[in-house]
């Protein structure tokens, strides 16, 4: 957690105190970064246990203030194992301009992030937070936060983590196009194809003898 912190820090996708993560452990419990702390300097020591009503069972710091949002995702959501919150410049943008995310321009965007939900405003910090996500929650891995940021789940951080900065990748990528003039989206046929062969790949794998 400490690394993806400090990664997410040099890359810009976070700064001083912004951001925070959250990593399932067991059945109840989470592991997730503490408030008030520059994310570049955390250690592994400074990260805080909780059970997930929220309470702090183990850490000398205090959890992180979205810890609420957190909470939601993950008790929500079994399937995930991690969660990463930053404010990604060029993806935020979006965000900022109350504008809609167009992943079908890229193959990695389609595969890393699927369809990304723009959710309404809420007040850091605050339970709104998570009342607004939640209609969001299932059937996706990465949301816009209007005016705020981004958050980006999976089975594991390294997941979530990947997602993050495939989503701001990707975000760079589309202003870069916007400013030559335009973005060319794939048809639906190629995404069609896109996936099929991904799920294609994926049943090869997996059925691959072990040698």
């Amino acid at each position: 957690m400490a690394q993806c912190c400090r990664q997410l820090a040099e890359r810009g996708l976070i700064a001083g105190q912004d951001g925070n993560l959250s990593v399932r452990v067991g059945r109840d419990r989470a592991l997730v970064t503490p408030s008030g702390v520059i994310k570049a300097l955390l250690g592994p020591l400074d990260m805080v246990e909780v059970d997930l009503r929220g309470r702090k069972r183990r850490g000398r710091r205090n959890p992180t203030t979205e810890l609420d949002l957190h909470l939601r995702i993950l008790t929500r959501r079994p399937d995930v194992g991690a969660v990463v919150h930053a404010h990604p410049p060029a993806a935020t943008g979006f965000a900022v301009a109350g504008q809609s995310f167009p992943i079908f321009v890229l193959p990695e965007l389609i595969l890393q992030c699927g369809e990304v939900p723009l959710v309404p405003y809420g007040t850091p910090g605050t339970p709104e937070l998570g009342n607004r996500l939640e209609p969001y929650l299932d059937g996706h891995e990465v949301w816009l936060l209007a005016n705020h940021g981004a958050v980006t789940v999976g089975s594991t951080l390294d997941a979530a983590w990947i997602r993050m900065e495939s989503l701001e990748h990707g975000a760079r990528i589309i202003w870069y196009a916007r400013a030559l003039g335009g973005v060319n989206q794939l048809t639906p046929d190629a995404v069609a194809r896109l996936e099929g062969e991904t799920r294609r790949g994926r049943t090869r794998w997996k059925r691959e003898p072990d040698a």
